[in-house]
């Protein structure tokens, strides 16, 4: 009796597709040592892992539920015959049976000798923050042991739940939902192991909290839990992977990687720790590089793009999406466009230039003088004179924009907005200019969060990281003079972003305040916060939503990102 576990990158909607790679796994998992053809394989697999995770409104497609059931009769078919002895739990979208909606369940079915049924259905449907289950699911109103295989002389007792089923820990999660415990329902089952599917997306500080939710499941029940976790990036979400093996004093005892597929057989020793060493995971900087590595690659290629395309201004945020976007494509994918104006320093050229050249890329150089001229004179008739003050630093910005945009579209490139969540959360940043792109790559990054990374990507410690992902390995990569240099939008002579903002170290706590612990002006200046910066930074948060309204997908990686998880209203009181 033998339990495997594949981390998988679906397409969401791509039910054939996911069918086949399923298959893949299960063939795969067979194929591990000790290999046997004849004893008994269960293979788990993600929540939804036959779909995708989100599907969203794809749900809503009779066409597609129509095609889910034949595909998986095919796919129980298809098992018998290329690997027997392999069980395997998938992620579906189950028919209620009832004409009102919701009329799916969000379930687990089990595929074994050529049949398939449904065996587990989920109880806790989260509606908050991007997830939106309720639209589509019905809850399960029961707590399912199986019993595997049924054929043994002592088959084991398999306690299913799926993802947020497991989140009942409210002084861990900080909030649980309305509903039953899935855990307590089980605790006196006499389980031998419980088993979460998750589509679980990444953010910072995500993998220690699922940990400490298994361990806790773990002590109440006294049984190992397996946690298996989807891996890719799908739109804004970007899902880590990193599943394991929680023995029940507490332990993980067996961790799948970070930000890759994996399929990967448990022996009896991965169920007692005390035999083998602790396994370890990445620190946060390197999760953090390598989720938004993993949402930029599959951003670009789920979506058909096979070249990307970004502005480079010898900037510190603009350093980072090429080093990100180089790590996600290959320097041979990924082009830089310089851009300079009569306001640029000497510097950010020379830094622009030199970045480029130590990662690879190709480059561009488009001084964007003569058009500044042409639209002062264009401008001059209507304006009584040429356009000035905060005008004439926009159309800076969009005059840059609408070239990157020009490049992209003749040459089919992803265009990469550089822009950073501190900009896009108080409106420091031009609607038509830099905000152009089809993905905005570090906006769910503080600007402080942008040069901790940074610093982390020129030390010794990312070597082997930089050398996995196809960086030059050893040397500094963003280089001190980009990572030193105070942030400047070079948009009029000797300009600072200090002229217009707090220093980030004062802004950006801040607005992580108001932005993700939802705190008021008020609370916030009873904590002694400056009244009038207070009221200042939630003012220009407000007044940017129209903007932000209008961003390309930004990868989320924080608790709370500007996207479908943030449903602010433009015009609020």
């Amino acid at each position: 009796m033998r339990v495997a576990l594949a981390q998988l990158n679906p397409l969401v909607g791509d039910l054939q597709g996911n069918a086949q790679r399923l298959l893949e796994a299960a063939c795969t998992a067979a194929a591990q040592p000790p290999a046997d053809p004849t004893g008994p394989l269960l293979l788990v697999t993600p929540e939804l892992s036959l779909w995708g995770y989100p599907p969203r409104d794809l749900l809503l497609r009779p066409s597609l539920q129509a095609q889910q059931h034949a595909l998986l009769d095919r796919l129980a078919a298809q098992l018998q015959q290329q690997a027997p002895q392999v069980s395997l739990l998938v992620g579906i979208a189950a028919p209620t049976g009832s004409a009102e909606l919701p009329n799916l369940h969000n379930a687990i079915a089990l595929l074994e000798d050529g049949q398939w049924r449904v065996v587990y259905r989920k109880q806790l449907l989260p509606s908050y923050d991007v997830f939106d289950e309720r639209r589509y699911f019905a809850a399960g109103a029961e707590a399912t042991v199986l019993t595997w295989p049924p054929q043994a002389e002592r088959p084991l007792r398999l306690g299913l739940t799926l993802c947020e089923d497991l989140w009942v820990e409210e002084a861990l999660a900080g909030q649980r939902l309305a509903g039953p415990d899935p855990i307590a329902a089980l605790q006196h089952q006499q389980l031998d192991l419980l088993l979460n599917l998750s589509a679980s997306p990444f953010s910072l500080g995500k993998l220690a909290l699922r940990q400490q939710l298994a361990a806790r499941a773990a002590a109440r029940l006294g049984a190992a839990v397996v946690y298996v976790n989807q891996v890719g990036g799908n739109d804004e979400l970007v899902f880590d992977g990193a599943s394991f093996v929680m023995a029940p004093g507490g332990r993980v005892c067996a961790q799948l990687h970070c930000c890759s597929e994996q399929v990967l057989l448990l022996n009896p020793s991965q169920l007692h720790p005390e035999a083998t060493p602790a396994p370890t995971v990445p620190g946060e900087q390197e999760q953090l590089f390598r989720a938004l590595v993993l949402g930029v690659a599959d951003y670009a290629r789920k979506c058909g793009f096979r070249q990307m395309l970004l502005g480079l201004s010898g900037g510190i945020d603009s350093a980072l999406v090429a080093v990100i976007a180089t790590a996600a494509a290959g320097a041979d994918r990924v082009q830089a466009l310089l851009m300079p104006s009569p306001w640029s320093s000497a510097g950010s050229i020379s830094d622009a230039t030199a970045l480029a050249q130590r990662l690879g890329l190709t480059t561009h150089t488009l001084p964007i003088a003569p058009l500044m001229q042409g639209f002062d004179q264009a401008l001059e008739p209507a304006l009584g004179g040429p356009p000035s003050g905060l005008a004439a630093e926009n159309l800076q910005s969009r005059i840059r924009g609408t070239l990157l945009m020009a490049l992209a579209n003749q040459q089919g490139q992803l265009l990469l907005s550089t822009g950073n969540k501190s900009e896009l959360a108080v409106g420091y940043c031009t609607l038509y200019g830099d905000m152009n792109g089809g993905l905005a790559v570090i906006g769910d990054l503080y600007k402080t969060t942008v040069f901790g990374l940074c610093d982390w990507l020129d030390s010794p410690a990312a070597e082997p990281c930089r050398r996995e992902l196809g960086l030059p390995p050893q040397g500094e990569l963003i280089g001190a003079a980009i990572r030193l240099k105070p942030p400047s939008a070079e948009l009029r002579p000797g300009q600072k972003d200090s002229d217009s903002l707090p220093d980030y170290g004062v802004l950006d706590p801040l607005l992580k305040a108001l932005i993700e612990e939802h705190q008021s002006p008020e609370a916030l200046i009873d904590a002694g916060i400056d009244t009038q910066l207070a009221e200042r930074m939630m003012g220009l948060l407000r007044r940017a939503e129209f903007k932000r309204r209008q961003a390309p997908p930004v990868l989320k990686v924080s608790r709370r990102a500007f996207g479908s998880g943030w449903r602010m209203p433009i015009a609020a009181g």
